[in-house]
């Protein structure tokens, strides 16, 4: 079955609707003040006392210059010395939360930004020997160390760098190719420069290899797309994430800059979809979910087929069963049933830590309700499926009762065949695999009764 069987643009278009992307639940826009400081070194001791292993985020914020479609947190210099004072500023924060995680083993390590290697191979291996110091890294050959890189701004031999600080899975931000799509969104990356450094990473050892590419910027056409999908395919990286632009000024000042006209419309970004679905099914990837894909022999693809998928802020990931501990400004960790969030301001945080202070900006507890949700939610996004009878000996619940309301909400969704649902199951259809935000919004009592119109669009992207 080809993926232009699987799902109609015409029902992708009538399920278009802004929905949460669900890397935790509930969601960061639910995140309080009233969660700081002392609730998060309560949760950290608590989880110590099971001993999980962590998978642990850095945040670097800082960028060279502006890409226009970014929301990510981020801060524009070309300061040198800005880097370094926020390296320092990170060994410190590692310092002030080590002993609430004593010798807890570090399984899963990514850099995120930001760009993160705006620091300097030699800044980054400062930050990893600290984490060695006071935590543990994994020394298995299932450890997943990752970093993100612009390839506009690297050498080869940085990547030998990267592979002796230990770093095995590299994350290159490309997003389009086409010279007038680049131009209109401010970030401006020869096939080259891109190509080189997929190359010069293979040529390092490290093997895992992830490009993201989005759909729906700006001078962004079918064709163009297609030129781009081919030319990153015959790269062959292990992964690729396909991410939907999402057109949000009234939160993130640089898309003020872009031209609401210049946007494709609602049915060309569907065929955008469409045909990266199209062609990464031809090439032999498998649909993992949320904008992922991933070849066959991936551990993302085995650990979906063994039912050990997770998802967090990080994305998709193999390690289910670690607590999330994130440090650098809007770092989010997730320790037991809390979540939290450092100060987003690259000052406040940095005033926090220079004050010997834990960053903690907002945050909450989940409760049994939340717990319960969060669970089916993970399964839909992660397996696509929903066995009843564990739910219901998990958390002694008479599902269907319990869930009565979301029964209700996946009746039309059951109607399109984007889900069979039975009294011991629900699976998501081929075609529901894309629409899978959709799906777990059933299941969400925080956007029920829905949002009102006019704050919705305001609060999440567009699921398609």
């Amino acid at each position: 079955m080809t993926a232009s069987q699987m799902v109609s643009a015409e029902l992708l278009s009538r399920y278009d609707r802004p929905g949460p992307r669900y890397t935790s639940y509930p969601t960061a826009p639910h995140f309080t003040s009233d969660f700081g400081a002392d609730q998060f070194r309560r949760f950290a001791l608590a989880a110590d006392g099971q001993a999980r292993p962590l998978s642990l985020y850095v945040h670097v914020p800082f960028c060279s210059s502006p890409c226009l479609y970014c929301g990510c947190n981020r801060v524009i210099t070309h300061s040198t010395e800005s880097a370094a004072a926020y390296v320092k500023r990170l060994l410190r924060e590692i310092e002030l939360i080590a002993p609430l995680f004593h010798d807890r083993e570090v399984v899963q390590l990514h850099f995120g930004g930001g760009t993160p290697n705006f620091l300097r191979p030699v800044q980054l291996e400062l930050i990893v020997e600290s984490v060695a110091r006071y935590l543990r890294l994994s020394a298995d050959a299932q450890r997943d160390f990752s970093i993100e890189i612009d390839p506009r701004f690297t050498q080869p031999s940085d990547f030998l760098h990267l592979a002796r600080i230990g770093f095995n899975r590299v994350s290159f931000g490309v997003q389009d190719l086409d010279a007038e799509v680049q131009r209109a969104v401010n970030r401006v990356q020869t096939a080259a420069q891109t190509f080189g450094a997929i190359e010069a990473c293979r040529a390092a050892g490290i093997e895992s290899i992830n490009v993201d590419l989005m759909y729906g910027l700006p001078r962004q056409s079918l064709d163009s797309f297609r030129r781009t999908l081919d030319a990153v395919i015959a790269a062959r990286p292990s992964r690729l994430a396909v991410y939907g632009y999402a057109h949000l000024p009234q939160l993130f000042k640089p898309q003020r800059r872009i031209r609401a006209e210049d946007l494709p419309d609602a049915g060309t970004r569907i065929a955008l979809l469409s045909a990266a679905i199209e062609a990464l099914s031809d090439a032999g990837y498998r649909y993992v979910g949320m904008d992922h894909f991933a070849l066959a022999d991936d551990g993302l693809v085995r650990a979906q087929e063994q039912g050990t998928l997770h998802r967090n802020f990080m994305g998709y990931t193999t390690h289910a069963g670690c607590d999330l501990l994130g440090i650098g400004a809007s770092a989010i960790s997730h320790l037991g049933d809390s979540f939290s969030q450092n100060r987003r301001q690259l000052s406040e945080w940095s005033d926090a830590i220079d004050a010997g202070h834990l960053p903690v900006w907002r945050g909450l507890v989940r409760d049994r309700d939340d717990r319960i949700r969060a669970w089916v939610i993970d399964r839909i996004m992660c397996q696509g499926e929903v066995c009843v009878t564990e739910a219901e000996e998990l958390f002694g619940i008479d599902f269907w009762t319990y869930f009565a309301d979301a029964r209700k909400r996946l009746t039309p969704l059951e109607a399109d065949h984007l889900v069979w649902v039975c009294s011991s199951r629900i699976v998501v259809s081929p075609a529901g695999r894309y629409l899978l935000r959709v799906l777990a919004a059933c299941f969400d009592r925080y956007l029920q009764p829905a949002q009102p119109a006019q704050d919705t669009p305001e609060r999440y992207s567009r699921v398609v």
